[in-house]
């Protein structure tokens, strides 16, 4: 998968702002339907994690994830579907990615050297990859500004960070599994 340009980001960021209420509707419909272990991750979990601490920055999360389904359906296509995927390697790939944020948190209680190995793993896997480093960025942005109307537990606004991110790099993973499995077939 390859890094959206700045048009490309903004023309998906405008269509996902573009969906009424029964489009956007359909469309998590579908998420759900196709990708019900990730959608359950993100609006049950996620959502839950970050709603113990702050329920409208929750909400916003979950605006954001909107977002995030929205930019990469008009960019790149239709959501894979979990089935094809395979269960397995979304669950290895999310419980990698945890692992790897976890090395960055402060106060977190591990071992230096499984610190070091997890932020470097971290590190390479993020420049090797297109990372969606504009599409973060904006939405770091819209939690910047909501915080900025709206101030919220400093914990709440990591965690909604956090997770934003996580939810971005999944979605870049899932693209391009679907995208290798495609080409292998």
């Amino acid at each position: 998968m390859r890094e959206l340009t700045d048009r490309e980001l903004y023309q998906a960021l405008q269509y996902a702002k573009s969906q009424d209420e029964n489009a956007g509707r359909s469309i998590l419909q579908q998420f759900q339907t196709e990708q019900s272990a990730l959608a359950q991750t993100i609006f049950g979990v996620f959502s839950a994690l970050i709603a113990d601490k702050d329920k409208n920055l929750a909400n916003l999360f979950m605006d954001l994830c909107f977002d995030v389904i929205c930019v990469f359906r008009h960019a790149f296509g239709d959501l894979p579907d979990q089935r094809v995927l395979d269960m397995e390697w979304l669950q290895n790939t999310a419980a990698l990615l945890d692992a790897e944020l976890q090395a960055f948190m402060p106060g977190n209680k591990m071992d230096t050297k499984f610190r070091d190995k997890f932020q470097n793993r971290f590190t390479e896997r993020l420049t090797e990859s297109d990372s969606q480093a504009g599409l973060v960025k904006f939405m770091d942005d819209a939690i910047s500004a909501y915080v900025a109307d709206s101030p919220a537990e400093p914990d709440a606004v990591r965690v909604a960070r956090t997770m934003i991110y996580v939810v971005i790099q999944l979605f870049g993973a899932m693209y391009d599994r679907a995208e290798r499995q495609a080409t292998a077939s």
